[in-house]
């Protein structure tokens, strides 16, 4: 059965973002993504905001994992102030890093003007079956993050559909 046809699967967001997650911001990139996501054709089961504690950012991770998600966007938190931890929890959670995907948004965010993006320390990988993909804060790099992601993410998935048929 061909992908295209059908939804991808479903998808989490986590927005890693201290002010937000205390009430003092209002989240302007989870939208973002979700539409972008849904338009790419999955179902986004929701928006999560944790504030940038590693542990938080870990349970938001593997509650999604556990939930069964085939998608986790985290969004913030990548960069390389001393409150930037979300590379450092998603290591945790990462059975198998995939880091051509990091390195692809790395690029293409840089070339597109997206500094934030260009020096992001984001982790891709695979947690159980599972992707996890860190995309920098700004809503400039989620917009080319997510377009790079398009091309990308629909070739994970079903790799990682396959993994019962091993």
């Amino acid at each position: 059965m061909e992908r295209s046809a059908q939804r991808l699967g479903r998808a989490l967001v986590v927005i890693v973002d201290d002010r937000t997650a205390h009430g003092e911001h209002e989240d302007s990139t989870g939208p973002l993504v979700t539409e972008l996501l849904e338009e790419t054709g999955f179902i986004v089961d929701g928006v999560v905001v944790v504030d940038a504690e590693t542990t938080g950012i870990r349970n938001a991770l593997n509650t999604a994992v556990i939930g069964g998600a085939d998608l986790v966007i985290t969004v913030g938190g990548t960069g390389v102030s001393p409150r930037d931890r979300t590379p450092d929890a998603t290591a945790g959670v990462l059975d198998r890093p995939i880091p051509g995907i990091g390195e692809a948004l790395r690029a293409s965010g840089l070339a597109a003007g997206a500094v934030d993006a260009g020096i992001s320390r984001g982790l891709a990988g695979v947690s159980g079956s599972t992707l996890v993909v860190n995309l920098a804060g700004s809503r400039a790099a989620v917009r080319d993050g997510m377009a790079t992601l398009s091309s990308l993410v629909p070739h994970v998935i079903d790799e990682l559909s396959g993994l019962d048929e091993v």
